[in-house]
């Protein structure tokens, strides 16, 4: 069994001699089954001492880079903020960078001070485009590892990605509306705020797969670019509505809700079926009034902690791990609201 500890550590920290530990991890034999598991326990139990050990007194400073609206991004603040104490006795420190839209030049302006400057890690959603990509390789030549968060860079040079299964998102908001919309007639809109963000492109494409095999009656009318911003969702949903007079359900990928509810209201149309992602403050307050049936969550703070411990195994600072498992969905309903985030 390969491990890096004395002979007489490991024995001062089982509480057994040190022939006894020399017979076990040399496989001599004449050692009780119980007492070999003690010599490993005390092993495992030193790794995790040194991991400790080694991050006590470290900080690590981390740059948070995000396109999104503001109501995602303050989600993000807070569920980072509520997990810091979780890491220590390493201490983490944020520095934001957030933008809603503009021109993936200004991201990746932003991206090139951060490698100049140094930084102990990044944590970006950003869109998938060839300017961005190329910047988180000038970041990794420059020592600072990059994780994505929510949506991926997967030919990037990022060290890791934490998020949802954003298919398998999307096939779950495809079978709760074919169930609670039921043989009631009406089309279905889905609403994406940019085509460039590889997560809204994967819950699409999860979604529209399994409603064109559970029901290929229903027609899918798709709009984009609205950034998730209420000013510019409002007239796109609006059009949708005036060239499809059969659009009863919403299928919102992107965000922008509010604007997509007063569209409805605006034209005299009911939206009998509204699925949405994450929990941010606008989406909760519509889901309280019932004025959602369903937000599809993942939990923000597990995310955040893993890209954390993500940027520090980098580093050298906690063991290596396995593959970091997508987050779980959760559907939520008015009647099973998690409790809110409060910043630590």
């Amino acid at each position: 069994m390969g491990h890096p500890f004395p002979i007489r550590e490991i024995a001062r920290q089982a509480g057994l001699s040190e022939a006894t530990v020399d017979r076990v991890l040399n496989g001599r034999g004449g050692v009780r089954e119980s007492t070999a598991r003690e010599v490993h326990r005390a092993i495992a139990d030193l790794d995790r001492q040194r991991t400790q050990v080694r991050l006590v007194g470290r900080t690590f400073m981390v740059d948070i880079v995000m396109q999104s609206p503001e109501r995602f991004s303050t989600a993000v603040r807070a569920a980072l903020e509520a997990e810091l104490p979780s890491l220590h006795p390493a201490v983490v420190r944020s520095r934001y960078h957030f933008r809603e839209t503009g021109p993936a030049e200004e991201l990746v302006a932003v991206l090139d001070r951060i490698a100049r400057r140094g930084s102990q890690g990044v944590l970006l959603k950003a869109p998938d485009v060839p300017e961005v990509t190329a910047a988180v390789g000038r970041l990794a030549a420059a020592g600072v590892p990059v994780v994505t968060l929510v949506t991926d860079l997967p030919v990037s040079a990022r060290v890791g990605h934490v998020g949802s299964d954003n298919r398998a998102a999307g096939a779950t908001a495809a079978y709760l509306m074919g169930q609670w919309l039921g043989d009631r007639p009406g089309n279905v809109l889905t609403s994406l705020s940019s085509g460039f963000f590889r997560n809204e492109e994967e819950r699409e494409m999860g979604f529209r797969s399994t409603m064109r095999a559970r029901h290929p009656e229903r027609t899918l009318v798709e709009i984009a670019e609205g950034q998730g911003l209420d000013a510019t969702q409002y007239d796109l949903v609006r059009a949708a509505l005036e060239r499809d007079p059969e659009i009863r359900a919403v299928y919102s990928i992107g965000g922008g809700n509010i604007a997509t509810l007063r569209a409805f209201e605006d034209a005299g149309r009911e939206c009998a079926v509204f699925i949405a992602h994450d929990l941010d403050h606008d989406n909760t307050r519509l889901l309280r009034e019932l004025r959602l049936s369903a937000v599809l969550h993942h939990d923000l703070r597990h995310d955040l902690r893993e890209a954390c411990h993500l940027v520090m195994r980098a580093h050298g600072a906690l063991p290596p791990a396995g593959p970091t498992l997508p987050s779980a969905i959760q559907v939520v309903t008015p009647y099973n609201m998690p409790a809110p985030v409060v910043a630590g």
